[in-house]
Order: C-alpha cells, then structure tokens, then sequence
C-alpha cells in the first residue's frame, strides 16, 4: 500500500512541478522576499525585522495560493485526460489513491516552503552582518551543484528540487545564526505555515473529489477566509448583527478549522512572550493540522469512491 501511495505522490509532485502557475508563484514569492530588503532599508535598525515579517506574511500567502490552485486542479486535470483510468485499472484503491494525490501536493509545498524559507533566512543573515559574498556564494553554490545534477541526471531535474530545498534551508540556519531572534520567527512561521496548507488542501482534496476546479477552488477558498476568521465569527456581537447573525456566526466557527492559531502574533515566535511556549504550541497546531487532514480525507475517499466517472 505505502509503495503505491508513494508512487503516485511522486507523480503528482513531478506534474505539479511543471505547472507554469507554480513557476509564476515561486518566481513572485522570492521576488517578495528581495522586496523586503528596501522596505526595511526605510527603517532605522529593524531591517531584519521588516525582512522576517515580510517574509513570513509572503510564504504564508503564497503558500495557501499554491495548496489552492494544486488541490483544486491536480485530480481534475487526471479525469480530464483520462489518465486516471489506467491507474485505477491496477490493483490500487481510490482512497489510496487520492491519499497520494495529496501527499504529493503536500511535497509539492513542502520544497517551495523550505526554499522560500532559506532565501528569507539568507537574507536575514545578510542584515545580521554576515558578509554578502559568503552568503550569496554559498546559495549560488547549492543552485550550480543543482543544475549540475540536472544536466547528469534526467531524474535530478524534477527530484532534485526536495534535497537542495532542504539543503538550502539548512544554509540559511547556519548562516542565520546572527539573528537569532529572526531565525526563530521565520523557522516557526514556516512550521505553522506548512500545518496550515495541509489543511487547506486537505480540503481543496475533499472538495476536488467531486467538483470542478473551479468550484473547489472557490469552496477551499471560502473555507480559508471563514477559518482565518473564525474568532471574530464567534465573537459576533449581537447588538450590532441580530441574535439569528451571531448565531450564524458561532455556528460557522464551529464547523470549519480555526486557522488563525497558525498566524499568532510575533512575540509568540520570537520567544518574547512570557505565557507561552512556541514547541508546545507548535505540538498542538500540529495534532490540529494532523486531525482535520485525515478526517478530512476520509470523507473525500468515501466521496471519491462512490463517484461515477462515467
């Protein structure tokens, strides 16, 4: 069972890879990420700040637009191709294999995440005081020994991307080291960006199973912005919406994810807040993460089970 799963994770993340969308959003989020060293150059002393925060609020967002546009349109573009029914015709399961389906979408954000995330820590090194040919010699380095595996190997040029992603982060810890506080905002912003997204698509999965991309795109959506204001839903006061809004209101909260404990404030990150302890934190926003993605996805295989290509 694991090697089919695998097998088809695989697959999606080798497709997903060459989504021209996947390529734009990529291309803007590292843009993002330079941007943010001449909004902090307008700041006096809080450059590196300005970098982390920025960064953080851009992976976050790009992030959830990639879970998105994947979630939504992987599953769909098999049916439409008819792809889908050689892989069915062997002995694998549907619930198996649209685990791998989104397995392989998580993969897919996992490498655009830890690139991102080293290229903002890169930069946060940068301002820290390390010296500019160091750092950028090293990320130029990673990228010249990834193209070379690619140029030697077919299969370095689509998987390649998952060890230099990791690679490339672990470039940006190191040389971090100078701003520990920043590193320790963007690491655990990029640990709860990454729970968020396997939500989000964990949704995007369940919605794909039976819709069309566009519709599970809107739906996820929705999802998304009641989930990042699930709080404010539940605190609706009934002097300014009515008694049957608020009600509405609680009751949304209720049935969709809390998603705003994946965006706590900077002090929580930083280490700066007293009453709380980010691994704890990060422990119970994981078993969230966890809860909602496998329940979720056992709705969308019994969904997808029950569907008629025909």
């Amino acid at each position: 069972m694991f090697g089919r799963i695998s097998a088809i994770a695989l697959n999606t993340y080798r497709e997903s890879l060459r989504a021209r969308i996947l390529i734009g959003l990529s291309g803007v989020a590292f843009a993002v990420a330079f941007y943010s060293i001449i909004v902090g150059a307008y700041t006096l002393r809080n450059g590196a700040r300005v970098v982390s925060d920025l960064g953080v609020a851009s992976l976050s967002l790009f992030s959830i637009a990639v879970a998105v546009i994947i979630g939504a349109t992987s599953l769909y573009r098999e049916l439409e191709q008819k792809t889908i029914f050689p892989i069915l015709a062997r002995p694998i399961r549907r619930g198996e294999y649209l685990v791998g389906k989104y397995l392989g979408t998580l993969l897919t954000l996992a490498v655009f995440i830890l690139a991102d995330a080293g290229l903002v820590l890169l930069i946060s090194a940068v301002l820290g005081g390390r010296p500019v040919a160091l750092v950028a010699g090293a990320g130029v380095a990673s990228l010249v020994v990834l193209g070379v595996a690619a140029w030697r190997s077919p299969l370095a040029r689509t998987y390649g991307f998952i060890p230099w992603s990791v690679v490339f982060l672990a470039l940006g810890v190191i040389f971090s080291s100078v701003a520990p506080t920043e590193r320790r905002v963007v690491l655990g912003g990029s640990a709860l960006t990454f729970l968020e997204v396997g939500i989000v698509a964990a949704w995007a999965t369940l919605f794909s199973s039976f819709s069309t991309p566009f519709l599970s795109s809107l739906l996820t959506l929705g999802v998304f912005l009641v989930g990042r204001n699930a709080d404010s839903l539940a605190q609706m006061p009934v002097k300014y919406f009515g008694p049957h809004l608020s009600a509405a209101g609680r009751a949304l909260s209720r049935v969709v994810p809390n998603l705003q404990i994946y965006v706590p404030p900077r002090p929580l990150l930083a280490g700066e807040a007293l009453d709380a302890n980010l691994a704890i934190y990060l422990g119970w926003a994981a078993v969230t993460s966890v809860g909602w993605a496998l329940g979720l996805l056992a709705v969308a295989a019994f969904v997808f089970k029950k569907r008629d290509f025909l």
